[in-house]
């Protein structure tokens, strides 16, 4: 498995929560466990990939602006979710920002395959691409493991 492949598997559970989280009503344990789901999931994968993919990535003159940018759109969901925790589940405004956490999610997700992903594949070599994997998969799981 190379590095794309393993984002994309966490990606299509972001999509899947996302899309999830907001067909939900109210304070239900249903929103409650979707959410926890949805949060734990971007967290361990923003760190794992920031440390194994966008890092690494921005060695590279050419990796630079495109990780930075990557990374202040998780730091975007990270205050839409600081604001999700800050807000009761059953009030109009909880699923007004859950929406824009969705939207960011699928925006986000869209621009890494579509652009970072071609960009990276030029930039990393093969045995790079396989040797993140492993590392961002460990990172994963390790976070995971916190949340």
């Amino acid at each position: 498995m190379n590095i794309f492949e393993a984002l994309r598997e966490s990606h299509d559970r972001q999509r899947s929560y996302a899309d999830a989280l907001v067909q939900t009503n109210g304070d239900s344990p249903e929103r409650v466990e979707i959410y926890q789901q949805l949060k734990s999931e971007l967290h361990a994968h923003a760190t794992a990939e920031e440390r194994f993919f966008y890092i690494p990535l921005m060695e590279h003159d050419e990796g630079v602006d495109l990780s930075r940018h990557a990374i202040s759109e998780h730091h975007e969901m990270d205050e839409m979710m600081e604001a999700l925790d800050d807000t009761e589940m059953s009030s109009p405004s909880w699923l007004a920002t859950a929406k824009k956490l969705s939207e960011k999610v699928h925006h986000h997700l869209k621009e890494e395959e579509q652009k970072f992903f071609q960009m990276a594949g030029k930039i990393l070599t093969e045995k790079q691409k396989d040797a993140l994997a492993r590392d961002y998969l460990k990172e994963f799981d390790e976070q995971n493991e916190k949340a």
